[in-house]
């Protein structure tokens, strides 16, 4: 695997770790928001390797899908539209409370696994 594509490999990976020990204590927005990240980070690495080129800083999901040139089944596709918005969402206080009532144990334990499913999966792509 090139260097660049490692490199988002690695941050990924480094993000999914840090949504794990989210979970575990408890913050559950920024178990989200990582897992978020993580993704992000997996679908860049692999539009680095389609394109050739450094991807465009975005943070939509479905953007970088399209750039990988992935098709997705509409279950991943509805997922990914849903993560993305904690990313967008975060970063903007008046917003923050909103999603933390919504961001329960339940939500992020289901997220966290769809997230470790969808890393496996675009692993499997990336050989």
């Amino acid at each position: 695997m090139e260097r660049d594509v490692q490199r988002w490999v690695d941050l990924s990976s480094y993000d999914f770790e840090t949504a794990e020990a989210m979970l575990r204590t408890g913050r559950y927005l920024y178990v989200l928001f990582c897992c978020q990240q993580a993704l992000e980070k997996r679908l860049k690495g692999l539009a680095v390797l389609v394109t050739k080129t450094m991807p465009p800083k975005t943070h939509d999901l479905l953007r970088l899908i399209s750039l990988a040139r992935i098709e997705l089944d509409e279950k991943r596709e509805l997922f990914l539209r849903r993560l993305t918005h904690y990313y967008i969402e975060t970063r903007y206080p008046e917003e923050v409370n909103n999603l933390t009532a919504t961001a329960s144990k339940e939500l992020a334990e289901s997220y966290f696994a769809q997230t470790g499913e969808a890393i496996k999966w675009l692993d499997s792509l990336l050989k």
